[in-house]
């Protein structure tokens, strides 16, 4: 019994001292991410990567239409969409 009173001291010390360590690295920034934003813009999320199979209810723009009929892309930076599917008929 009388170890707990040399352990328990011990203990409070040394997790008093983990949650200062812990403040001042949250505060001197070591747990920012520095290389996120940088990777972040190389992203192209201009078009809904995820298969239409794949969404949620919530999510899907027109669960009535397949996803060959929305697909669509544009070419060369040109404006006018071009179908993914040029042999499906009109």
């Amino acid at each position: 019994m009388n170890i707990l009173l040399i352990l328990i001291p011990i203990t409070l010390i040394l997790v008093t001292i983990g949650v200062l360590v812990f403040n001042w690295a949250v505060k001197s920034g070591q747990y920012d991410d520095l290389e996120g934003p940088a990777h972040r813009i190389l992203y192209d999320d201009d078009r809904d990567m995820i298969p239409e199979d794949a969404k949620q209810p919530h999510q899907r723009s027109n669960p009535s239409a397949s996803a060959e009929d929305r697909t669509t892309e544009f070419v060369d930076g040109d404006q006018t969409p071009q179908d993914d599917n040029p042999e499906k008929g009109a």
